[in-house]
């Protein structure tokens, strides 16, 4: 089969010759195996939380600001620190650098449930997004070192189904565990998945890194200017939803933010060993890859963090019926990373990555048929198919950056796809809840009038436009039977305007992904 660099419209990169190890540790499959645990561990954590956030709130007496602070924390630490931790990986070791992301991981998985206060579920959130930071990008970085070309875009789309089903099951995992246990458990979990991935690592993985770089002097001033730019940009989208995307604050910190990655991507021109090498964007493949799987994430966790809320607050599923009723997404998952990597192989990212595109935006503009009270036969096609758009992106994509990356700045493109895929993931969540917000804010007191709400009560009830955006309906037990039945449909209506407005903009989105994606990625002239 071809590699990556073969549906590039650049020339196929030559690395110098491997000195793979012997015996357990030169085998790549237990490499795949071993770095699937920390992975999986990462991307469960990553869904779970959304599912625990409303215990979190209730046991500690937190506010809606705090528990988007248990989500943000974890989010600027990671993407400030991905790219750091590629580098680590490849200058000092990737297995060491994995072992030590796994080991601070779990740890602060533990001390988040024994916190005891919101305070410490956010500060230990940093910690866990730190060292989730050095363990992602060189679970890339280790299969990019020793799995043959040949076989590189098989064991990507094994890891992209990893990523993706772990992410898809948070929902279910977590639903159990705060439902039966408590929500401590769904951060406990990470425990034995963490002792596991450390013994097993320890046992198989190989020792890779870049040779050459040894001598080189570190890039502090890159990696200060990028961490500083992430945080910017990063703050200001995830704050974007309670500032205003048009007040100074917002567009100041994402102003602030893109000057100075401007800064850091001319200076990483000029300096001898750069923190993350501008020569790798010359690649339409890689650059095309890294925006998509931006999009890619966008949309899953966009749409899974309002689904959820869709499920649970205006359906009234409990935790474990609404994780069940998205096992469609994850099974579909399963069945498209493998196979978007072996198409991927045989007809390039050309096709896969448009292809999973479209399937997303049909998912998307699917859901514009839901309402209040859909049935569940309208609800598991677009599952469906948003779970075979993102398995089949997430294969092609990642094959597109560190497939297309040399051997020696693996860790660094499993950074840039993983910073890529955080930053997607954090405008996702916080620009479709935004226009869900919005939307409501707009529709709420008109629908509740038009559910047969008093106008002085429905105008008096538009201050609730917060709780009717996460899809709870602002109702008393002191309500007349008539007036709460009112009430929970109108605003209930004005959520669904929300949801509509999102997926449409959302699949918008996914189509001019697809016709770039498609545009974009040539196939070279053999």
């Amino acid at each position: 089969m071809p590699s990556a660099p073969a549906h590039s419209a650049a020339p196929p990169r030559q690395d110098p010759p491997q000195d793979r190890p012997a015996g357990r540790r030169g085998n790549p499959w237990l490499t795949l195996v071993a770095v699937a645990f920390g992975l999986f561990m990462v991307g469960l954590d990553g869904s779970v939380v959304s599912i625990a956030n409303p215990e979190i709130g209730r046991d500690l007496n937190a506010s809606t600001a705090d528990l988007q602070w248990v989500t943000n924390a974890y989010l600027l630490a990671l993407a400030a620190a991905l790219i750091l931790g590629g580098k680590l990986g490849d200058r000092f070791g990737r297995r060491t650098f994995y072992l030590i992301g796994v080991a601070g991981f779990t740890l602060a998985s533990v001390a988040i449930g024994l916190s005891g206060s919101i305070e410490g579920v956010i500060a230990f959130r940093a910690v866990q997004g730190f060292f989730g930071a050095l363990l992602m990008p060189n679970t890339l970085g280790m299969l990019r070192a020793v799995f043959p070309p040949k076989k590189f875009g098989m064991a990507v789309g094994i890891w992209a189904m990893v990523s993706s089903v772990s992410t898809a099951l948070g929902p279910i995992v977590g639903g159990l565990l705060v439902q039966h246990v408590d929500w401590e458990s769904v951060f406990y979990i990470n425990a034995p998945i963490g002792v596991i991935a450390i013994l097993f690592s320890a046992l198989v993985l190989p020792q890779s890194k870049n040779g050459a770089a040894k001598d080189e002097k570190f890039d502090i001033p890159g990696v200060v200017l990028l961490a500083l730019g992430l945080l910017a940009v990063v703050f200001g989208v995830v704050k974007g939803e309670t500032w205003g995307w048009t007040s100074g604050g917002t567009l100041g910190a994402i102003a602030a933010g893109v000057v100075i990655l401007l800064v850091f991507g001319y200076y990483e021109t000029r300096v001898a060993a750069p923190l993350l090498p501008m020569r790798l964007f010359r690649n339409p493949a890689l650059t095309i890859g890294t925006v998509i799987t931006a999009l890619n994430f966008f949309v899953l966790l966009g749409v899974i963090f309002f689904v959820m809320l869709y499920l649970q607050n205006v359906r009234g599923f409990t935790p474990v019926e609404a994780g069940v009723r998205t096992l469609p997404l994850s099974l579909a998952s399963v069945v498209a990373s493998p196979l978007g990597a072996a198409l991927t192989d045989r007809f390039g990212p050309r096709l896969t990555m448009p292809l999973g595109m479209v399937l997303q935006a049909a998912a998307c503009f699917t859901m514009l048929t839901w309402s209040a009270d859909s049935s569940y036969a309208t609800m598991w096609p677009p599952f469906i198919a948003l779970g075979l758009g993102v398995g089949m992106v997430m294969s092609s994509s990642s094959d597109a950056i560190v497939g297309n990356a040399p051997v020696r700045d693996g860790g660094v493109a499993g950074g840039l796809q993983a910073t890529a895929l955080q930053i997607g993931g954090a405008l996702g969540t916080s620009v479709l809840v935004s226009l869900i917000s919005s939307r409501v804010g707009t529709t709420l007191t008109g629908e509740l009038t038009s559910a047969g709400v008093p106008a002085t009560a429905a105008t008096g009830l538009a201050e609730a436009k917060d709780a009717v955006a996460m899809g709870v309906a602002p109702v008393s037990d002191s309500m007349p039977a008539q007036l709460k039945a009112a009430v929970a449909d109108g605003s209930h209506q004005a959520f669904m305007n929300g949801v509509h407005t999102s997926v449409l903009v959302a699949g918008v989105l996914c189509v001019l992904g697809a016709v770039v994606a498609a545009a974009g990625v040539r196939r070279r002239a053999v």
